[in-house]
């Protein structure tokens, strides 16, 4: 299949560069580019995150129950607001 290409000037020259060192012809060094460009594109798109994990060392308070402490202090709060509010 023949195709027109439209390179910019320092993709040509890129090109150009590997057609003198590899010896091949121009052709054959833009499809090589294409499929390296392409594949490693694929390969980019499928590759598994994994997040970085650190060890922040031993737990130094129990946090259980932590949910339940924050209920009871926000409620604690509530009412130390309501009572100056009733004070007024």
């Amino acid at each position: 299949m023949q195709a027109v290409v439209n390179l910019d000037a320092d993709v040509e020259q890129m090109l150009r560069r590997k057609v003198n060192d590899r010896n091949v012809d121009f052709d054959a060094a833009l499809n090589e580019t294409l499929r390296a460009g392409l594949s490693a594109e694929k390969a980019e798109l499928t590759r598994r995150f994994t997040q970085k994990t650190y060890s922040c060392g031993p737990e130094k308070i129990d946090l259980t129950k932590a949910l339940s402490l924050a209920d009871a202090m926000a409620d604690e709060e509530t009412l130390r607001k309501m009572g100056r509010a009733e004070q007024r």
